[in-house]
C-alpha cells in the first residue's frame, strides 16, 4: 500500500502499526519520528502548505490528514481528484483508540491497530489522579502569549493526567492570545512552558511569572514541558500519558512541599 502522511504524529502512527519505508512514500518536514525511517520517506511539503503536485505524481492510494492540522481546502482538492483520504479528528486522548482502529484498518493493519488502541485505553485507565490539582495555565507561544484550552488535545491530556488546565477564554477557537490580567483574573497557580511550537525557556517563564507579580497577582510556578508529549497523539498518546502522569505527581508534590516551607 502506498500512503503519504500530513499529520508527524500519525507518520510516527503508520510506522509503528508496521508499515514500511515502501509502503509510507511521502510526509512533511515535520514528521521526524522515528528519525531511521522518516528520514528515507520523500517530503511532500508542509502541513498547511503540502504540495499537490508532488503528492500527484507518488500516486498514493491512501493520503493521511488531520482535521485541525490541513487546510480543509487541500482535504476537498484531493477528495475532489478521487483520492482515498483519512481524517483524523482528535481532541481527547479518549479520542485515540477509535481512531488507532480506524486508521489500523485504512492501513490494512487491523490487528496492529487494535494493540496500539489496548495499549492506550490501558494508559487511560491507569492514570494516577492527585488529591489537589492546580489551576493550570500551558503556554504554547510567546510574543503575543498563546494558550491552549483543555477543550484542545493538548490542554484534554493535562487534564487527564491530574492537571487543572483553565479555559480562559470559552469563546476561542481555543488557542487563545493571553493577557497577563488573565493570570491574575483566573488565579494561575501553574505555568507549564511547552518545547513546541514555541521552544520556552525557564527564563522567559519567571519573567512572565514576575510581570504577574507586578501586576497585583500571585506569582505562579513555572516549569518546562515536552510539547511533543502534548501534541503528538497517536502511537505515542500511551507512553505521554505515562510520562506526564509522573510528570504531574512530581509538579504537585514539589509545588506543595515549597507551600509548607
Amino acid at each position: 500500500m502506498r500512503i503519504i502522511s500530513l499529520v508527524p504524529s500519525l507518520t510516527q502512527t503508520l510506522f509503528d502499526l508496521g508499515l514500511t519505508t515502501e509502503e509510507v512514500i511521502g510526509r512533511t518536514p515535520w514528521c521526524i519520528h522515528p528519525a531511521d525511517k522518516a528520514k528515507m520517506v520523500k517530503i511532500v511539503g508542509g502541513t498547511k502548505t503540502p504540495n499537490l503536485t508532488r503528492i500527484r505524481n507518488l500516486k498514493p492510494e491512501l493520503i493521511v490528514m488531520d482535521k485541525e492540522e490541513n487546510p480543509l481546502e487541500i482535504y476537498q482538492t484531493l477528495i475532489g481528484e478521487g483520492f482515498s483520504v483519512f481524517v483524523s479528528e482528535v481532541e481527547s486522548p479518549t479520542d485515540v483508540p477509535k481512531m488507532l482502529r480506524k486508521l489500523g484498518s485504512a492501513c490494512n493493519k487491523p490487528e496492529n491497530g487494535e494493540k496500539l488502541a489496548k495499549r492506550c485505553e490501558a494508559a487511560l485507565n491507569g492514570l494516577v489522579m492527585p488529591n489537589n490539582s492546580l489551576k493550570t495555565m500551558p503556554l504554547i507561544w510567546n510574543k503575543p502569549l498563546m494558550s491552549v484550552s483543555p477543550r484542545k488535545y493538548s490542554g484534554a491530556i493535562l487534564c487527564a493526567v491530574g492537571f487543572n488546565v483553565q479555559d480562559t477564554h470559552p469563546d476561542s477557537n481555543g488557542y487563545p492570545e493571553i493577557l497577563i490580567e488573565d493570570f491574575i483574573k483566573h488565579d494561575i497557580e501553574l505555568i507549564l512552558l511547552t518545547s513546541e511550537p514555541h521552544k520556552f525557556t525557564i527564563e522567559e517563564g519567571e519573567e512572565i511569572s514576575a510581570m504577574i507579580q507586578t501586576a497585583g497577582g500571585t506569582k505562579p510556578k513555572v516549569y518546562l514541558i515536552d510539547g511533543e508529549d502534548l501534541t503528538w497523539f497517536g502511537s505515542r498518546t500511551a507512553s505521554a500519558l505515562m510520562r506526564l502522569n509522573k510528570f504531574s505527581q512530581e509538579v504537585l508534590d514539589a509545588v506543595q512541599h515549597q507551600s509548607h516551607e
